[in-house]
């Protein structure tokens, strides 16, 4: 049993010593020449090749999130807007919370999207069967931009930048 395990580990070695060959010299110095020194070399080599990078990456990356899930009714019929090179799809998503007072009386607040969908199999498919009154799943990122009005003057805006919308059925 241990001449067949050794045999079998002699064989991995050797193919992961043809593998590693092929691709780098680097990796060829690290690597033992004969088989029978220790696994240590091995260890060296694969090392010293993922730290060898051809371009700098920073000290620390920091991992941020961007993540929006909406689940609402469609305000409008979706809009075709941008130009013929880099369309876009448009469409308002109500949302609403409810309140009850301490009185009794229940309130609901609803809040207004705006969606814009940029991706072509997905925009397509917004404008063609996406209908007013709708519901639907939103889930995207937050998009903040500028836009100059009517009268000239920048306007801030915020949209939800669609990644996926999946589609209720309409009953209302």
């Amino acid at each position: 049993m241990k001449r067949r395990r050794r045999n079998q580990k002699y064989n991995l070695t050797i193919l992961i010593f043809k593998i590693l060959n092929m691709f780098s010299s680097k990796i060829k110095k690290c690597f033992p020449t004969s088989i029978n020194q220790r696994s240590t070399n091995f260890l060296c080599a694969i090392r010293n090749a993922a730290t060898t990078t051809t371009q700098q990456e920073p000290a620390r990356v920091e991992k941020t999130i961007n993540a929006v899930q909406l689940l609402g009714r469609v305000g409008a019929d979706p809009q075709k807007k941008g130009s013929e090179q880099h369309p876009i799809a448009v469409f308002s998503l109500a949302t609403h919370t409810n309140y009850r007072y301490e009185s009794g009386e229940f309130m609901q607040r609803t809040e207004w999207h705006r969606v814009v969908c940029f991706k072509p199999g997905l925009r397509e498919t917004i404008l063609n069967y996406l209908k007013k009154g709708q519901r639907v799943h939103v889930t995207g990122k937050i998009s903040y931009g500028e836009i100059k009005g009517e009268d000239g003057k920048p306007k801030t805006t915020t949209a939800i930048a669609a990644d996926d919308v999946i589609f209720f059925n309409s009953q209302q």
